[in-house]
């Protein structure tokens, strides 16, 4: 069998220009050709092209490196630096220009702001190709970690205990240099022990400083090297971290908006995603649609209904047999003016308490229960008798478990998997990127949204075809 090999000193005639390496339906023009669309000035770039001094790298090529890089699951300034000198498509994408790390990561720290604007301008650029319509939108929201360990997170009892430890430290180091002076004057190891004390004393201060920072904002824990996460905990447990959220259009999946937020979970994020959502649409969506963790009711009263139907599972679904059951919450009624429930009986049940933690009121029916014919199965409590809950925004906690379960907001939810967990399948499955690495809100968020970016670009590719895309972004001039 014939074999064949390599010869590396066979000469070859390379094509005379850049331009050339690239075929004309190679990815790399589709995220060229979407970043000649965005105006860098009114995204917030520092660009001034009459500016006097050293000449700088263009913007404009810079946030092309990112987003082809970010695009592909290379993120370190390091690894975007060493693709500038060996692959083609980066070379191609920025003209043959190759800067350094340090650059690279100075343009992604001084400029996060305007990075936060990737997505809205990929996603208004969908809009006027009717690839986002806007009717059905769907919110999710994932856990990633920060930059920064959980180690470096304290709270106020973490800092006492801290305090404590080091005042005994301190105390001994003190008995011990008294020991030495009057023993060992001569020797250095008073030296050490004088060092040691000062070590001891500064770690001190700085506790005491973030446990004076957590008392003046009432923070729970505070994260000494990233000081906007927060303890996060998900599947591979504890870790400092942030929650990613996106909105997700219904017609092609593509994403309409990110954010990152300093919380552990999604609940009191739907209004807040949503009008980000709207802004991007210049308008209400019809529907949105989310998963039980925005069940937060006092959240959702905020959303105009009129406008836009929500659609939001319970925390916890009433149970088919218990929509059976005779002698269920919902057959009891409620008198608004007279702060009571009704039980099917005729009985009085009033309210005796509140619980703030689960926000709601708890009423009793007493000892008539005892005397009722059905005692033993409605309740078998011979003190307090029934007992019924009333919860905060109860009215809108069962208007929305109706809506919820009425078939076409099934159907609508049956797609929301489909729609919105794929990115961030993608996100950390395909381009690893399941953890920040810029520090603080501001750096997180411009993450998010070049990684939103890139997922749609590449669902346009899918979409349009390289060349379609990059015939029809042409017609965009920037804005």
């Amino acid at each position: 069998m014939a074999y064949r090999q390599g010869n590396r000193d066979q000469q070859t005639l390379l094509p005379p220009s850049i331009e050339d390496y690239v075929p004309a339906d190679a990815p790399v023009r589709a995220y060229d050709a979407m970043i000649e669309t965005m105006d860098l000035a009114a995204m917030g770039f520092a660009w001034d092209p009459h500016a006097v001094g050293n000449s700088r790298y263009h913007p404009q090529s810079m946030l092309k490196l990112l987003v082809y890089g970010y695009s592909y699951g290379i993120r370190s300034s390091r690894k975007l630096e060493r693709e500038c000198h060996y692959n083609l498509s980066f070379i191609w994408l920025i003209g043959g220009l190759k800067p350094d790390h340090k650059t690279i990561a100075e343009f992604r720290r001084l400029n996060k702001s305007p990075l936060q604007q990737v997505i809205r301008r990929c996603a208004r650029i969908c809009i006027d190709l009717n690839l986002i319509d806007g009717n059905i939108l769907f919110l999710d929201g994932t856990r990633l970690r920060a930059n920064a360990s959980i180690d470096r997170s304290w709270t106020v009892r973490k800092c006492q205990d801290a305090l404590a430890e080091l005042d005994q430290r301190v105390e001994q180091l003190l008995d011990s240099c008294e020991a030495t002076d009057q023993s060992e004057a001569d020797q250095s190891s008073l030296v050490h022990l004088e060092q040691a004390l000062a070590d001891q004393q500064t770690l001190k201060s700085r506790i005491e400083a973030v446990m004076a920072r957590l008392e003046a904002e009432g923070k729970a824990s505070l994260n000494t090297t990233d000081a906007d996460c927060v303890r996060i905990h998900s599947r591979q447990g504890s870790h400092a971290g942030y929650t990613g959220q996106i909105v997700v259009d219904d017609a092609y999946g593509l994403i309409v908006s990110s954010d990152v937020v300093s919380e552990n979970n999604d609940c009191k994020q739907f209004a807040n995603q949503l009008e980000q959502a709207n802004a991007v649409l210049d308008g209400p969506c019809q529907t949105a649609c989310a998963d039980a963790g925005y069940a937060d009711y006092e959240t959702l009263s905020a959303v105009d209904r009129e406008q836009t139907d929500v659609i939001v599972p319970p925390q916890k679904p009433t149970s088919e047999e218990a929509a059976g059951n005779p002698f269920d919450k919902s057959h009891f009624a409620y008198d608004e003016q007279a702060d009571c429930f009704l039980c099917p009986e005729g009985h009085r049940l009033t309210c005796k308490g509140v619980d703030t933690k689960n926000h709601c009121h708890s009423y009793y029916a007493g000892s008539v229960c005892r005397t009722c014919q059905y005692f033993g199965r409605c309740t078998t409590n011979r003190l307090h008798g029934r007992k019924v809950r009333r919860y905060a925004f109860e009215e809108l906690r069962t208007s929305l478990e109706d809506r919820y379960r009425q078939p076409d907001a099934q159907a609508i939810f049956a797609r929301r998997k489909m729609r919105v967990e794929h990115p961030f399948g993608h996100f950390k499955r395909n381009l690893g990127a399941g953890h920040f690495l810029l520090r603080g809100l501001a750096g997180v968020r411009a993450e998010m949204s070049v990684l939103a970016g890139c997922f749609n670009i590449r669902r346009m590719i899918s979409l349009l075809g390289v060349v379609g895309m990059v015939t029809v972004l042409g017609k965009y001039p920037a804005k």
